[in-house]
């Protein structure tokens, strides 16, 4: 059974039995006492990895039979003997800490006909073992043996087990699943490995059914929380391994369901009916055949993960001494009970101080106003509450405040001192004593509201700002964000109506959008519309849908977005000012701190400054460390500054053009550190404005990745103007690794075709012919052949035009793969050879290595083995000679191939993982995911079906989303091969008909090969 090209010996179903239904395994205790922390660790890695009981030192005893019998103190291993006497030590470890009698001892070792010296040997045994261990650990007793200790590997599991299924029947899933990874990883190779006897055989197999039932578990905790793509490989390479383990299958078919593959989930189910029949003679269980019923039903239940219970919102309350909370009060869940629970402990504590900060119009008062309300029961001595009015130009004075305040707790004017300082003291000697919740809204800086504050347990204060007040000692401060999309489709929904809604769903959503969920602009967009019964959700929907009158439409009688966000730039610094401006005309969703030095044109220092101020005053959000974004509304509000103020208007263009400088150079360096040797960053071009340096390749990756999106909305705001666009077309090219990433291959896909547009109605033959470059680049790795090779002829001949070297040499490179792909080996030869003497003219031998990689690949397809190999190897060599990892693993990669067609399987698939590797690290998806494939076709060849499953499967996961549907039915295909080898008949026919399917639909000669797969007798 463990074979997957053997016989296939029958087993019994999976018991539905516990951990602990053998006695002498021990039950664990609750919790994990004696766990250390590392208890997901297998200790038979040594000692820092291994499991700990609590309290041991460093030289207190340790053992593991999840695996070979081990035993250590401390960090060192210690000698267990030999195969007998590992076998005694076995048998006692698993009757957790009970005495074994002799003659137990001797059935455990030799069953039923024991040596004729077997008690002498036991003894032996017992007195080498103790003078290994510890006296005190194995102890004789009642003419017996006993082992005392619970630093045993699988205590530890027990331990883990039950914890995850107290955390998984409280619903938390994701606790619950890490418990038992940390369980299956004490796991280490076969359960007492090579200890001889009957009693080891019997708990051998016992362990091995637990681990599977623990496997299952996590399997299926796995596919509650939406896991089953990533789940579909595992199962597929389990249930080869243990083809009549129908819980395994049940697994397996939900998670293609859940996967959208309907039909290969029906049949794995007839696989195993066929099977069952074949090997037990009987049926499937009824736990199974109701799972294949609703799949053929389409039970939409079925493929929905077990949502995780919501939480529930804090009951209403209406205190009668605050401002009246607003009617349509929407969302809002989680602030609502994090600031109640804070306000609850002022209550026989300290004074509990809670300051919101946010933006204006993002609903400060409103949910501090409404948490008041609530928190009233708990403050029956009154609420005091003012508006601070600090984000004008009159804010009031603090004296004032405490006047009102000591008036309202019933002091006499006549008793109101005049000085601020007595005062204070006076409001809070009044207040000693009493439970008092005072609000304090609208507040300018943390020095106007200090002498506002009660000073006393019992009393709380609630304050809001658009400046976070980190200067407010003791303070618990709360950023408030914009709503999110359900809560403000259901705010919009409460002020215009559920019948008006409800028809125009799509167009409401649209609203809220468009108002960038601010609850402010919400209320006013749907206060218009409700005043207005002619109008429908569309027509707003279509007015806000113009970013230039956005602003201006947001405004209903005294409610205005503009206004509010015109109160907050009054009050900045002329240098911030200037900073809120430029940094608001950057098309990205967010900002680096590096990007916004390049815009503002000055130090970090300087930079982080100026930004941290702006996220003070909340007109700016700090997404991440370093990283910083606007609201929708707010950049159209500084935008509308930078037209209005900006002096002289140049600056605007002169920071877009800084920016683009930016992430040209930088991006260059990265292009150069991942491919040493290559000529691109000499033919780039030049820039004026420096980027940033990396000490690493992994440095060098992460910031391209992190700025994926701002760098590909910057090219793509740079495409409108002829005096940026050549930098945008360079900076799109040297990010091409975008393209291949998967995450980032559709937005690189639509920048690179607004640029050849935009690069044609410019004339500009020299960005057009390298933007078409780039979009052959995509069509390329989307599969989508013919119109990359059009792509790439046409940029032959502009390139040619104008003299632009570099761009002819890789298009004909590019021709030559999609000629091989495409079957047509004369004209690839032709085209590869003419790129590797345009690649030696350029000077360019990374260039000239990937050609001669693809070369050997023609060689290969035309039945040139040995000059295959040879040139993938002369590729190889010229990478590893440059230092390029990179494109070394594409050389790897066509060096595989040809070691495979080869018959030298073994150098193939250490040279195709070796890529694979490579492929991981650099976080190259498309390659990543062709490499599995092709180390599945090795192993197909060497007859390792499960494993070419696993392997195809991960392959189908890594390459969703990207490759084209031409790579997904090689996939399929091999996929269906390692499937029928494994016995999976029914599911293999599934994987190529949807093979057939895709090559039938791109009129492809592969089709073919399949059809003739799909054939009774290919399949037979």
């Amino acid at each position: 059974m463990g074979r997957e090209d053997g016989p296939r010996v029958p087993v019994q179903r999976a018991p539905k039995a516990s951990a602990g239904a053998d006695a002498g395994a021990g039950t664990g205790s609750e919790g994990r006492a004696n766990t250390g922390t590392s208890t997901g660790a297998n200790p038979g890695t040594g000692p820092e990895t291994g499991t700990r009981p609590e309290g041991a030192t460093g030289g207190e005893l340790r053992f593991g039979v999840l695996g070979p019998v081990r035993a250590w103190r401390g960090g060192e291993a210690l000698p267990t003997g030999s195969p007998q006497q590992r076998a005694l030590l076995a048998a006692l470890l698993l009757r957790g800490g009970r005495t074994a009698t002799a003659s137990e001892l001797i059935d455990a070792l030799w069953g039923e006909e024991p040596p004729s010296q077997a008690l002498a040997a036991v003894r032996t045994y017992a007195s080498r073992l103790r003078k290994a261990l510890d006296p005190k650990v194995l102890v004789s007793e009642s003419g017996g043996y006993a082992l005392r200790t619970k630093a045993l590997d699988l205590l530890t599991a027990q331990e883990l087990a039950a914890g995850a299924e107290k955390l998984r029947a409280s619903g938390d899933r994701a606790g619950a699943r890490a418990r038992l990874a940390e369980a299956l990883a004490l796991w280490d190779g076969e359960v007492l490995a090579s200890v001889p006897g009957p009693y080891a055989e019997t708990q051998r197999t016992r362990l091995e059914e637990w681990r599977l039932t623990l496997l299952e578990t996590r399997l299926d905790i796995d596919l509650e929380v939406g896991a089953h793509a990533e789940a579909v490989s595992e199962l597929t390479a389990l249930t080869a391994a243990h083809p009549l383990r129908e819980r395994l299958r049940e697994l397996l078919m939900l998670a293609l369901y859940r996967g959208g593959r309907q039909a290969e989930a029906l049949a794995v189910y007839a696989d195993t009916r066929r099977l069952l029949a074949d090997e037990l003679g009987v049926d499937p269980t009824p736990e199974l055949s109701r799972l294949q019923q609703r799949i053929l039903q389409g039970d939409a239940e079925l493929a929905r993960p077990v949502e995780e219970a919501a939480p529930t919102a804090a009951p209403p309350a209406r205190p009668a001494q605050l401002p009246a909370t607003v009617p349509d009060f929407t969302g809002r869940t989680s602030f609502v009970r994090e600031l109640g629970a804070r306000l609850a402990t002022a209550e026989g504590h300290v004074m509990a101080v809670s300051a919101l900060a946010g933006i204006g119009g993002v609903g400060k008062t409103t949910l501090a106003v409404h948490v008041a309300h609530e928190a009233r029961p708990h403050f029956p001595d009154g609420q005091l509450y003012v508006d601070l009015q600090g984000a004008g130009n009159r804010a009031a004075a603090p004296e004032t405040v405490l006047g009102s305040f000591l008036r309202a707790l019933g002091t006499p004017d006549s008793a109101i001192p005049d000085s601020l300082d007595d005062r204070a003291a006076l409001y809070r000697s009044t207040l000693d004593g009493r439970r008092v919740l005072v609000l304090l809204d609208n507040a300018r800086d943390a020095a106007q509201i200090r002498p506002l504050l009660p000073g006393t347990a019992g009393c709380a204060a609630l304050v809001t700002s658009r400046i976070r007040m980190v200067d407010l000692a003791g303070a618990h401060l709360v950023d408030l964000d914009v709503m999110s999309p359900e809560e403000a489709l259901q705010l919009f929904t409460r002020i215009v109506g559920e019948e008006r809604v409800q028809s125009e769903r799509e167009a409401a959503l649209d609203v809220v959008a468009a108002c960038g969920f601010l609850p402010l602009a919400i209320r006013i967009a749907a206060s218009r519309l409700a005043a207005r019964r002619t109008w429908t959700v569309s027509v707003l929907a279509a007015k806000l849908a113009d970013e230039r009158r956005r602003l201006d439409e947001l405004q209903a009688g005294d409610l205005a977005v503009k206004a509010t966000f015109e109160l907050g730039y009054g009050q900045l610094e002329p240098a911030q000012a200037r900073a809120f401006r430029l940094l608001g005309l950057a098309d990205g969703p967010d900002i680096s701190l590096a990007a916004a030095a390049a815009v503002l044109d000055l130090p970090l220092w300087d930079t982080e400054d100026l930004l941290e101020a702006l996220v003070d005053t909340s007109l700016l959000e700090s997404a991440a460390p370093g990283r910083y974004r606007y609201h929708d509304l707010v950049r159209l509000y500084a935008r509308a500054c930078a037209d209005r103020d900006e002096q002289p208007p140049t600056e605007k263009e002169a920071a877009l053009s800084r920016l683009l400088d930016f992430y040209l150079s930088t991006a260059a360096r990265v292009y150069a550190i991942e491919r040493p040797g290559d000529r691109l960053v000499d033919h780039l071009e030049p820039t004026a404005y420096e980027g940033l340096t990396f000490t690493d390749r992994h440095e060098a990756q992460d910031w391209l990745y992190a700025e994926a999106n701002c760098l590909l909305a910057t090219v793509r705001q740079s495409a409108t103007s002829p005096a940026t666009l050549r930098r945008a077309v360079d900076l799109l090219w040297a990010s091409l690794d975008l393209a291949e990433s998967g995450a980032n291959s559709k937005e690189y896909e639509a920048v690179a075709t607004v640029l050849r547009g935009a690069a044609g109605a410019a004339g500009d033959v020299r960005a057009e012919g390298r933007a078409a470059l780039t979009l052959a680049y995509v069509h390329h790795h989307q599969g989508r052949f013919d119109q990359a090779d059009r792509e790439a002829e046409e940029v032959v001949g502009m390139a040619r035009s104008v003299g632009d070297q570099l761009p002819t040499c890789w298009a004909s490179n590019a021709r030559g793969a999609i000629a091989l792909y495409q079957k047509r080996y004369t004209d690839g030869d032709e085209h590869l050879t003419l790129a590797v003497n345009e690649f030696r003219r350029a000077g360019d031998r990374a260039g000239e290595a990937a050609a001669l990689c693809n070369i050997s690949r023609i060689r290969l397809a035309t039945g040139r083995q040995e000059d295959a190999v040879r040139m993938a190897q002369q590729g190889v060599a010229m990478y590893d000679e440059m230092g390029h990892a990179l494109r070394g693993a594409n050389g790897r990669y066509a060096l595989g191939l040809a070691l495979t067609e080869s018959g030298n399987l073994t150098a193939a698939g250490d040279r195709l993982r070796e890529a694979l590797a490579v492929f991981v690290d650099c976080r190259q998806r498309l390659w990543e995911g062709m490499s599995l494939f092709r180390i599945a076709e090795v192993d197909i060849a060497a007859h390792r079906y499960g494993a070419a499953a696993a392997c195809a499967e991960k392959a189908l996961t890594v390459l969703r989303g990207i490759g084209g549907d031409w790579r997904r039915g090689q996939v399929l295909t091999v996929l269906g091969r390692a499937l029928a080898g494994i016995g999976q008949s029914g599911r293999a026919q599934v994987c190529w008909q949807e093979a057939l399917d895709i090559y039938e639909e791109l009129n492809v000669p592969e089709a073919f090969e399949v059809r003739a797969l799909l054939t009774p007798r290919a399949a037979a």
